[in-house]
């Protein structure tokens, strides 16, 4: 199976958040032009009450399928009911998936809280990217948002882990019509140091900066000319700027450093922070 031929993966419990990426994942398989499944996990109990959960997921799926056709007509999603906890079978699954979509909260979640441990757990854990739907616009809003915020907003490293945030944030901009990419990169003295760089020459360093994002992006913009991109190195941590531009974004791309999950270590400080703090659609792809 190769990458164009894995499907959109969406994960539903019922819950609006999950309402929510149900909707975003539905419309993301139309524009990439895949298939989407839609996942509802029920969670292990004892035997006696499985009967009654299974018949609760079936139930779950089939109004799942019919909110899918009232949004895309033409799109014809299948459903899986694993017996397994939320994070271990949307992990397993990913391994076959473009994309693995899932809301911020659960029906389990805390209101106080703006991540729940799910989405954390997937996001952190997955094998392919994930997105994490934090609520947004209404339904009824949603279209006229997408038109007025097109921004795809990719945050970067200045390194090789940034392939994939930047394939991934090209290839999602292309795929919507207008879209502008911004690519934010953060940079302090400290990190220029580190590089080789100016040591007390902010000027020196902001140019630094500036020329390796430049750097970064030459080859995808040849490859994508219809994306516009703008570049953004900004001086300090990138978290705030990413956090503020998730707000007007389509979508925000960060990265996820493989190796760490089982310590829980994939997300560095800028990702968890973004991803825990963002106003809108987060994307995480794994580095």
């Amino acid at each position: 199976m190769t990458t164009t031929d894995r499907p959109v993966i969406a994960a539903v419990d019922g819950s609006s958040h999950s309402r929510e990426a149900l909707d975003w994942a539905t419309r993301e398989a139309v524009r990439r032009g895949l298939a989407l499944v839609i996942v509802h996990a029920r969670t292990p109990t004892r035997r006696a009450v499985r009967e009654t959960q299974l018949r609760g997921a079936e139930e779950l799926l089939t109004r799942s399928v019919r909110r899918v056709g009232e949004i895309a007509p033409d799109l014809h999603p299948t459903t899986l009911a694993p017996l397994d906890f939320p994070t271990a079978a949307l992990t397993a699954l990913s391994r076959d998936a473009s994309l693995v979509v899932i809301g911020s909260r659960g029906l389990g979640g805390f209101r106080s809280l703006m991540l729940g441990s799910n989405s954390l757990a997937t996001a952190s854990m997955a094998k392919c990217p994930v997105v994490v739907i934090h609520s947004g616009p209404s339904e009824e809003d949603e279209g006229e948002a997408a038109e007025a915020y097109p921004d795809i907003v990719a945050g970067v490293a200045a390194d090789e882990s940034s392939e994939a945030v930047l394939d991934f944030a090209f290839v999602t901009a292309a795929s919507r019509p207008g879209a502008r990419l911004r690519i934010v990169h953060g940079w302090t003295m400290f990190s220029s140091m580190l590089s080789g760089g100016a040591v007390f020459d902010r000027d020196a360093a902001a140019g630094a900066a500036a020329r390796t994002l430049a750097e970064l992006t030459a080859g995808r913009q040849e490859r994508y000319p219809q994306v516009e991109v703008v570049r953004e190195p900004v001086g300090g941590s990138a978290a705030r700027t990413l956090v503020t531009a998730s707000a007007t974004a389509a979508l925000t791309v960060i990265g996820r450093r493989r190796g760490g999950e089982s310590l829980g270590l994939g997300l560095s400080p800028v990702a968890q922070t973004t991803l825990t703090h963002a106003l809108g659609p987060v994307a995480v792809v794994p580095c």
